[in-house]
Parts: structure tokens; sequence; C-alpha cells
């Protein structure tokens, strides 16, 4: 393990209650980067970040942080690991400082460097005007602030958040994304989130799984880019579904397709080319040759929601579009 990697994940398998949680994931972080975990409900991503923690051992494989290995080496890991799980255990009776100093000699600091330090991420995390208040009588976005203090505190290597936004407003979650993109500058962050638009708005890279596996690992540029070159085109057309659905599939220039229903008569297809190329000319003289109408033709540029819908979804509903 080189000193520019923070996280080292080899072959990691975790199983209970007769299910599979993460089988034979591997990946690796690097120190200063802001890493998305993404996935659906069930792909593993909290069973990681746990794993990682040192929360619950793995079955089988390997998990480092900082060149320590969470297994063998649990104090040493969590001396470097600041972790913010998604339902936050905060003492809801205890005033902000009051909590954080609790925290800060919990995490081994000593009475004036617990004082310090409480301090310090009460002014990072901006929960001055707070600082007094019992942790009970919060927002949710306070209280939210207050666990990234937490997991701040003991000026940790690596800041783990699981679902860091859940449950908050607009205006709360751009507060709490700035507060994660300034933690990147002196820390290295792995986070999971539901809310895509700010994964690609935070992270430097991203780790998609699904049922326990790794599907993608990649920058979302690389991942946008590299689905993009495949030429996905947008055709907005007044035609029977069945004619389409026949037509798509009978092109050897198309390689996937989805279909959903637009305004009036028209039904909006997504056309991904086999060979990259653009198939917008192809389908422009299909339509006028069919006398279909045709609204739209465009190419499009795929979101990081495109690629985490279409590499997550589940195989039965790929079979009944």
């Amino acid at each position: 393990m080189t000193d520019d990697i923070m996280i080292e994940v080899a072959n990691l398998t975790k199983r209970y209650a007769g299910k599979t949680a993460v089988e034979d994931v591997s990946f690796t972080v690097g120190r200063g980067e802001i890493v998305g975990l993404l996935g659906p409900n069930g792909a593993g991503k909290s069973t990681t970040m746990r794993i990682l923690s040192c929360f619950m051992p793995a079955n089988s494989g390997l998990a480092r942080v900082a060149g320590f290995d969470v297994a063998t080496q649990a104090d040493e890991v969590r001396r470097r690991i600041g972790y913010m799980p998604e339902n936050n255990p905060l003492h809801q009776d205890m005033r902000v400082r009051e909590y954080l100093k609790f925290r800060a000699r919990l995490k081994g600091l000593g009475m004036s460097r617990a004082r310090e330090r409480a301090d310090a991420v009460i002014a990072q995390c901006g929960l001055a005007e707070a600082s007094r208040r019992i942790i009970g009588q919060l927002s949710k976005g306070y209280r939210q602030r207050v666990g990234l203090a937490d997991a701040l505190v003991h000026e940790p290597d690596l800041i783990i958040l699981d679902e860091p936004t859940i449950g908050l407003d607009p205006s709360q979650i751009r507060t709490v994304r700035q507060l994660i993109k300034d933690l990147g500058r002196r820390h290295t962050v792995l986070l999971s989130s539901h809310i895509l638009p700010e994964v690609e708005l935070t992270c430097n890279r991203v780790v998609i799984m699904r049922e326990g596996r790794i599907l993608a690992a990649d920058t979302p540029e690389n991942l946008q880019n590299g689905m993009s070159g495949r030429g996905q085109v947008i055709a907005e057309i007044a035609a029977p579904l069945a004619d389409l659905k026949s037509c798509w599939e009978q092109m050897a220039e198309i390689s996937d397709y989805d279909i959903e229903a637009a305004e009036g008569d028209y039904l909006r297809c997504s056309l991904t080319a086999a060979n990259g190329g653009d198939l917008r000319p192809l389908i422009f003289e299909l339509a006028a040759q069919r006398g279909w109408k045709l609204r739209e033709l465009s190419h499009r540029r795929y979101s990081l929601e495109d690629i985490y819908i279409r590499l997550t979804r589940p195989q039965s509903e790929e079979e009944n579009i």
C-alpha cells in the first residue's frame, strides 16, 4: 500500500442472516479524494462503510485505512476515521458544545485539547449560534452539522458519511454540500447518497454498487463521456408504441432503447447507437419513410442519474421496457 492511498479494499465479502450483503468488492480511495458510494437500498453501501469503520467484521477479503488493517488493527483505524452513520445517534439531551467535548474525550483527547477541538469544529461547521442549545431542540439541518462536527472533532484523516443530506431541505443540502467540499481540502471523504446531483457536484469519483457488487468506478466526467460516446439520441415521435419497439429491436444500429410517454400522442425514445455513431440522420429518414411525426431529434449527454439508473436497473425491468 502506497502513502497516497487512504482506503484499500480487496475482495471484500460480508454475509449475514443467510444473505450476501457485499460480494468480492475491490476499490481504492486516494488521499484527498471525495468519493461517492452509490447504489439502491440493499446494494451494500452501508455494510461496506461499517466494515471500514470497524463496526462489523468482514467474512473474507482485505480492508485497510491509512495502511492499517481494519480486522487486526482496529484501534489504529478508529483513530484515523470520523464516521457519521445514516441515523446519527446524537445525545438529544446534551448541549452542542458539551456533547462535542464529551465526544472528543471519548476519542482520546485530553481535557484542554477537547475544549480546543470542540470550539474549532463548532466554528468549522457553522454551529456558533447553536453551541449552547440542547441538541434535541435543533432542526434536522443543525443536527446534521453536529454529526459532522462529531466526526471531525478528533482530526481524523478519513471522514465517512452515510447519507449526510437525508431528510434535509434544499437550502440545508446546499449548506452541507459546501461543508463536505471544504472538508475535502483537508481530509479524505467517502460518502453515500441517493441525491445524485449533489454527488455530481461534490465528488471527484464515484463507485456504483448493486446487490453487493461494484458495477462502475470512475470520475463522473469519465462515466458521462463513456456513455455519451456511445451516441444516445432523443427522438419524440408520434407513432404506435408496438411499431416503435419493433423498429428499434430490429435495427442493428441500435444497441439499447427506452420509451416513455410524452405530451399528446408523442413517445419519447432514448436510443443508444451500437457503434457509437450519430443516429439522427437514420432516425430522420426512417420517420419520413413511415410518415411518423417527428417533434424532437437531438443528441443527449448522460447525467450521472441516467448512468446510475441504467446500471442499477433490475434485469426484469430491462426485459419489460
